[in-house]
């Protein structure tokens, strides 16, 4: 063999595998494939296995048939009630169509971004319509599941199957956090001034009906022990009556007593009294003494061993009747 022949050889075995590999691919479980022929249709084969085509002139496009994964930056939405929030979305998809989706997006990179902008626009329209407290209630779901059947029914034009959307972040923006967490301040401070005054008004409330629940006992204590103690001053006047109307002068007798001790006594006042006062009636008919002693010279000797008060008249002539403390 010459050397031309092996040459010749080598380029027709490059050139049939070059053509084989133009010829046959392969479709796994994974892919969807079109065939894009010249005189214009195509061809989709979803069947795994090795196929054919025309070399050199049919094109391959694959697409994978497996859920793809579209995350969407954040953006900021305006609610219904003029409310901001940055809201960052994310959806799961599939190519149902991969023909419609060729002929709508030609790449999977013009497809992303086209899913991109109905998504927004599908989430910007529905959350336009609802309020905050929507969102931060069990309504959520509904709102969730609005958006959803708004991008299927968008992306099923364009040979996409729509599996979920979902919300995966929700936030108020920096200045309207601020403002929120100033309003909800004032608001739980105004509350606490209400209850503080409320609080006031209930004390001052128990305050009066204790000082006058007081009163109340008060007066009526005063009362009851005023008629206890009336009656017990009747009960005494009484029992003096009785006493005094069995035998008056003891009874004179013994108030003259009392009134000595409490007249003579070192807390008492002076007295200066004649030698015929009635106050001294009693101290001036005392016992006399036998005999008189030296000590009788002394003012007010006779007094002491009589037991009277010092400066007391004994009743005799020529003694002036001084009684003092």
């Amino acid at each position: 063999m010459s050397r031309r022949f092996l040459t010749v050889v080598a380029l027709f075995i490059v050139a049939l595998l070059w053509i084989a590999s133009d010829t046959f691919f392969v479709v796994s479980e994974t892919n969807l494939c079109l065939i894009v022929q010249l005189e214009g249709p195509v061809v989709v084969v979803s069947e795994t296995g090795l196929h054919t085509k025309r070399p050199f002139v049919d094109q391959l496009v694959v697409f994978d048939r497996r859920l793809m994964p579209l995350q969407l930056p954040i953006e900021q939405v305006i609610l219904g009630d003029q409310k901001r929030l940055q809201v960052e979305t994310f959806a799961r998809y599939r190519i149902s169509d991969p023909l419609k989706y060729y002929q709508s997006l030609r790449t999977v990179e013009q497809g992303s971004l086209q899913l991109m902008q109905i998504v927004s626009s599908s989430t910007r329209r529905e959350l336009g319509q609802v309020k905050l407290a929507t969102l931060l209630s069990s309504d959520r779901e509904q709102v969730i599941a609005n958006i959803r059947r708004g991008v299927a029914a968008r992306a099923e034009q364009l040979g996409v199957q729509i599996v979920d959307v979902r919300i995966s972040r929700a936030d108020l923006p920096p200045e309207t956090s601020q403002s929120v967490y100033d309003r909800m301040k004032s608001e739980r401070q105004r509350e606490a001034k209400e209850l503080r005054a409320q609080g006031f008004e209930w004390a001052q409330q128990i305050q009066s009906r204790a000082d006058r629940d007081r009163t109340i006992i008060l007066a009526e204590a005063t009362r009851q022990s005023k008629i206890t103690r009336g009656e017990g001053d009747g009960l005494a006047s009484t029992i003096f009556a009785t006493a005094f109307a069995e035998d008056p002068a003891f009874y004179e007798f013994y108030r003259t007593l009392m009134t000595y001790r409490l007249s003579l006594a070192d807390s008492g006042p002076m007295l200066v009294l004649g030698p015929d006062s009635q106050f001294l009636r009693y101290l001036g008919s005392g016992p006399r003494p036998q005999a008189a002693s030296p000590l009788s010279a002394v003012p007010g000797a006779g007094a002491q061993k009589t037991g009277l008060p010092t400066g007391l008249s004994t009743g005799e002539p020529g003694v002036q009747p001084l009684v003092a403390k």
